[in-house]
């Protein structure tokens, strides 16, 4: 159903639908310019209207001077900016982006999904994003939809699904956890003292991993293995170090969740 109208029996060229591909999928003997004009042209729109819609296009997604280049002259990132540029030239419904990212480094991924958000918040496409990068969802999304076995496991903003999750594979899916006396804790909400802590459960330090100005504290609970994300400054007053023996809680604001129940 799109804006109403059941869309399953349309020919794609009337579904007004946008689509880009993990792999951008383009014309290698078209040039930029013509990869995201392609669109328009079959739908036989006056050339001054094809140049102008293109080159609006081109800058929004900063490749103008671009236009007459091939896409093995390009970045992978500059090849997904182009692929989205096709997909909205004919201005359509909704905007489909099929894991747009996935084949690209981290870095450029990164970057991408900022840029991305930018461009949803200037077109005003409603675009569906297929991805399975927990932090590329968080950051873009207004709305996640988490799907497992075919099934909607949790629909909701980032913060609720991330916060208030609906079960465990949807906190393991949205983000790190860690196993403290039965129940799943974020690693940023555990406690860590040498000292006894109300509440706090006997365990021993077995890493002490620095990756910047978080550390990640590696534990051992009960012969099972935990860790816990705590900043410099708490490594440093405790002398947190291999071997050290202390206790765990979740902190007072942490919302732990039952493995299981009765």
């Amino acid at each position: 159903m799109i804006s109403g109208k059941d869309a399953t029996n349309l020919s794609p060229q009337r579904r007004n639908v946008g689509f880009v591909f993990q792999h951008y999928a383009a014309f290698k003997h078209l040039s930029v310019f013509r990869n995201v004009a392609f669109g328009l042209e079959i739908r036989k729109r006056p050339k001054g209207e094809i140049r102008k819609r293109v080159m609006e296009l081109l800058e929004l997604v900063h490749l103008e001077s671009f236009a007459d280049r091939y896409p093995a002259q390009l970045s992978g990132g500059q090849r997904q900016r182009m692929a989205l540029a096709r997909a909205l030239a004919v201005e359509p419904e909704v905007l489909l982006l099929d894991e747009p990212f996935g084949a690209l480094d981290a870095q450029v991924r990164k970057e991408l999904r900022t840029w991305l958000r930018r461009l949803h918040d200037e077109v005003h496409v409603i675009t569906v994003f297929v991805t399975h990068d927990q932090e590329e969802a968080i950051e873009v999304a207004d709305t996640i939809v988490v799907l497992a076995d075919g099934q909607v496991k949790q629909v909701g903003s980032p913060a609720e699904v991330y916060d208030t999750p609906a079960d465990p594979f949807v906190m393991r899916f949205l983000g790190p956890v860690t196993e403290l006396d039965g129940h799943l804790v974020r690693p940023h909400d555990i406690e860590i003292d040498t000292g006894p802590l109300e509440g706090g459960i006997p365990a021993t330090v077995t890493r002490v991993v620095r990756l910047g100005f978080e550390v990640r504290v590696e534990l051992l609970i009960n012969e099972q293995e935990a860790w816990a994300q705590v900043t410099r400054g708490t490594v440093q007053s405790l002398d947190l170090h291999p071997g050290q023996d202390v206790h765990a809680r979740p902190s007072p604001a942490a919302r732990p969740l039952a493995l299981s129940t009765p």
